[in-house]
This record gives structure tokens, sequence and C-alpha cells, in this order.
């Protein structure tokens, strides 16, 4: 049965920066991979209907799989839900990404929720993964620099 994890983060940067870094193409590809894979963002047109497509490469080995979905909501600074399905038909199903984003005192509140992962894919594995990107994601945006 496909599984769900959720993760929660609190990130020192602002509510649309830390959006912006989920819906622009480069930002995406610095941040989302987890560490030892590398990734390139073929398509990403973040509007209501929009559709994405990237594929991640492990560097050690060279072997990559790519991925799509669709924008389902999109509230710039506050939430975004898309959908992902994987090219690899041994990785059946769509899993639908929810992330929320809540301003507090110190930057961000990041709420993030992955249902319908492939159950050929470790639940453990996925949440490592999630952690790895989410702290890249922290390095991405924390840094405050108006030059």
């Amino acid at each position: 049965m496909p599984s769900i994890v959720t993760l929660h983060r609190v990130i020192a940067a602002k509510p649309e920066k830390v959006f912006r870094a989920f819906v622009e193409a480069d930002a995406i590809a610095s941040w989302l991979p987890p560490y030892g894979f590398l990734c390139t963002v073929h398509e990403l047109d973040a509007k209501v209907g929009g559709r994405h497509r990237m594929s991640f490469r492990n560097f050690t080995t060279g072997r990559s799989h790519s991925f799509g979905g669709t924008y389902k909501e999109l509230a710039p600074g506050e939430r975004l839900v898309y959908t992902d399905s994987f090219d690899d038909p041994n990785l059946p199903g769509e899993m639908v990404v929810t992330v929320t984003l809540k301003a507090v005192s110190i930057g961000t509140e990041v709420n993030i929720e992955q249902k319908g992962i492939p159950d050929i894919i470790p639940r453990e594995a996925c949440y490592l993964g999630w952690q790895e990107s989410l702290r890249k994601l922290a390095k991405l945006v924390e840094p405050e620099i108006n030059q």
C-alpha cells in the first residue's frame, strides 16, 4: 500500500522566499535532489494546471530517474500542491505533495506531506531524502544577501 511521509521544519527566511524556491527551476534544481544526486529541470510552469518535469541523476552510478506532474494549488507564500509520477513503470501511481508555509517570529514554518509513495520505495528512505533536501533548501534561502 502506498505510504505517506510528513515533515516539519522552521527555516529562517520569509515565506515568500521559501515559496520561490519551490517554483523557480534553477532554485529547485539546487536543493530538491538529495545528497549524491543532480537534478535537471526539463519543464516547470508554476501555475494551477501547469506541468513540471525533471530527472535526478545518481552522481556515483550515472543512472537517473525522471518524473513529472501538475500543479493543483498555488498560493504564493502560503501553500502549494502538486502531483508527481515516475516515468518508470516499476514505480506506479501518482504522488501528491502538499507544502504549507506559515510566517513565524523567526521565519517560516514549513510542513510537507507526500502521499502515494510507491511501495517499492522504503518510507524511511523517502523521509531521509526529504530531510537532506530541506537542509539544502535552508542553505539556499536563509542567507540574506542584499547586494
